[in-house]
């Protein structure tokens, strides 16, 4: 994921981001002033954002002061302006706490906004950080439009004031939401990271005038989808401005292709991943611990394999661990001019190549739009989202946001950093659910009867996909502990070897067992409906993860943009 989020509590949390977030995580000096601070670390100042804006008094590109920071993140959500509301109404003869109501926004709140964290792909800031002056600005304008398009999507689809008791009334925030935003330049290795802070404030007026607060619960349930289409719009932008595509990359084996610009060197990608070798060598230790430790009796404490759910958890301790401390921060022009330096001498990637990123990127971009044509089939795209999302949520139970998620990363998939219509991740939503999906709601609650809160499942029986592999059982060894569940394997560090010698035995990743069973219907749908032919050939050629296939020669003609189902006459299809 590309957009992460956390919580901002008023107090010590908020104090946090006052002294550090808003001048670029450096360090803020005392009785700085926070513009002052920010020139001297070289960042931008924070600029305002939101439809809610104009209910405040405000505009959106506005820079941000300390006074509105204060009163509206440290204060338990006061106005913005709360300190001269207040003066004016004591001027008028109102009482102290006549003016201090004045300036609240309804409630005092604990939790007075959440931290959305947006950063676009590698390969992208590669070549925001490693490219001239004209694309460091064109990849800063699609990283701003973008956000600014997934924060209409939250005020539009996703925000909801509770009100009521127990909060069982929901509405969206006719007004829209106010956010405040600063852009950061590195990471705390030194590397490059372009990435912005949307400090997202939780209150909202109601129609009838009133200030409530947002659910936070809603925002934390929708940031995938919020990332799914982030990435997605940062990536087409950049590539139709610059002339590039994407391309999938496998990471980690076992789990989803992630989209980088094709034509940019994997050997660049770990130069900037410093810390993810860290956290790598940190996590191998801790899953070495998890599967040996035992209590005071000798029995084991956990099951001796690794589950998705304990990796998670072991790879936010291993990142906790070896998280390094702040480096002061530095103007935008010397750190380009470091970390161009830095690459020639350390990625092992030629410095032609380097100085030329952006001209490799396009000759690579050039042979995958020759060879891969953009079909997106809304009938196919539904079978691959619902057996993915009822493969991969536990139960086979997921949501309308888990579809919504699914299908704007199968898009970015498909499209290859082409621009899509408006409503297609909608429209393969909604195709999913009328055609593959069983509601098994049973609202109990107000909530449950909504429409983003409804439960499905897969029309089809888990019997007719493939089985989840299971780790092999090994022949007991009497010198072995024998395992906490019987079904799970025992497994014993060999003697003699250190933790990064050996194989930890882990639960198999679900992803790939979600391809096969998005194969598996669609050769049953082939083969039992009407539906058939040039539409399913092409699936194939759209689920194409290894960016190798794009360079082999194709013998036929690559065809145009198309969305019908039967070839364009005159042309062969891909």
């Amino acid at each position: 994921m590309t957009v992460d989020i956390r919580v901002i509590r008023a107090g010590q949390m908020y104090r946090y981001y006052l002294r550090e977030t808003v001048v670029g995580d450096g360090r803020r000096p005392a009785r700085t002033p926070l513009r002052a601070a920010q020139e001297q670390a070289g960042v931008p100042a924070g600029r305002w954002m939101g439809r809610g804006l104009a209910a405040l008094g405000l505009a959106p590109g506005e820079e941000v002061t300390e006074a509105q920071l204060r009163n509206l993140f440290g204060e338990r959500g006061r106005h913005p302006y709360a300190d001269r509301i207040e003066a004016d109404r004591l001027t008028g003869g109102d009482s102290p706490k006549k003016a201090f109501k004045a300036g609240a926004l309804g409630r005092r709140v604990t939790v007075t906004g959440v931290d959305f964290v947006f950063r676009p792909q590698p390969t992208i800031y590669l070549l925001w950080a490693l490219g001239d002056e004209e694309t460091r600005r064109v990849i800063e304008a699609a990283h701003e439009r973008a956000i600014e398009r997934v924060l209409e999507w939250i005020e539009d689809e996703v925000a909801v004031i509770r009100y009521g008791k127990d909060g069982i009334y929901r509405v969206r925030p006719p007004g829209g939401l106010v956010a405040a935003r600063f852009r950061h330049y590195e990471a705390r290795s030194g590397r490059p990271l372009l990435h912005d802070h949307l400090l997202l404030s939780v209150k909202g007026q109601r129609l009838d005038g009133k200030w409530g607060s947002i659910h936070t619960t809603a925002l934390h349930e929708n940031t995938v989808a919020a990332s799914a289409l982030y990435n997605e719009l940062v990536a087409a932008e950049v590539c139709e401005a610059l002339g590039l595509a994407t391309e999938p990359r496998i990471v980690t084996p076992g789990r989803r292709p992630v989209m980088e610009i094709a034509g940019v060197p994997h050997e660049l990608i770990r130069w900037t991943s410093r810390r993810s070798d860290q956290i790598a060598a940190c996590l191998t230790e801790l899953e070495h611990e998890y599967v040996t430790a035992v209590d005071d009796d000798g029995e084991p404490l956990f099951l001796p394999v690794v589950s998705e759910r304990a990796r998670a958890k072991l790879n936010q301790i291993a990142a906790r661990k070896t998280r390094p401390p702040k480096r002061k921060t530095q103007p935008l022009a010397q750190l380009r001019a470091w970390w161009k330096v830095s690459a020639v001498l350390t990625s092992k990637v030629a410095a032609d190549v380097i100085n030329s990123l952006l001209e490799y990127a396009r000759a690579a971009a050039v042979a995958i739009r020759a060879r891969v044509a953009v079909v997106v089939d809304v009938a196919l795209a539904a079978v691959d989202v619902t057996a993915t999302v009822f493969v991969m949520n536990e139960g086979g139970r997921f949501h309308r946001r888990h579809l919504l998620a699914e299908a704007r990363r199968h898009l970015a998939l498909v499209l290859r950093g082409r621009r899509r219509d408006p409503g297609l991740d909608e429209r393969i939503v909604a195709a999913a659910i009328s055609t593959h999906c069983l509601d098994i709601s049973e609202p109990k609650t107000t909530i449950g009867l909504q429409a983003n809160y409804r439960l499905y499942t897969a029309r089809w029986d888990l019997a007719d996909l493939p089985a989840r592999p299971r780790p092999p059982t090994p022949v007991p060894d009497p010198d072995q502990r024998p395992p906490a569940d019987p079904d799970e394997p025992a497994a014993l560090r060999p003697p003699g070897q250190d933790a990064g010698e050996w194989e930890i035995p882990r639960i198999p990743l679900q992803y790939d067992r979600a391809v096969l069973a998005g194969a598996v219907v669609r050769e049953k749908l082939r083969t039992t409906t009407a539906v058939r032919g040039w539409s399913y050939d092409v699936v194939a050629h759209q689920q194409r993860r290894c960016p190798s296939n794009c360079s082999r020669p194709s013998r036929s003609t690559p065809s145009t943009t198309t969305r019908s189902r039967r070839p364009v006459a005159g042309r062969r299809s891909t």
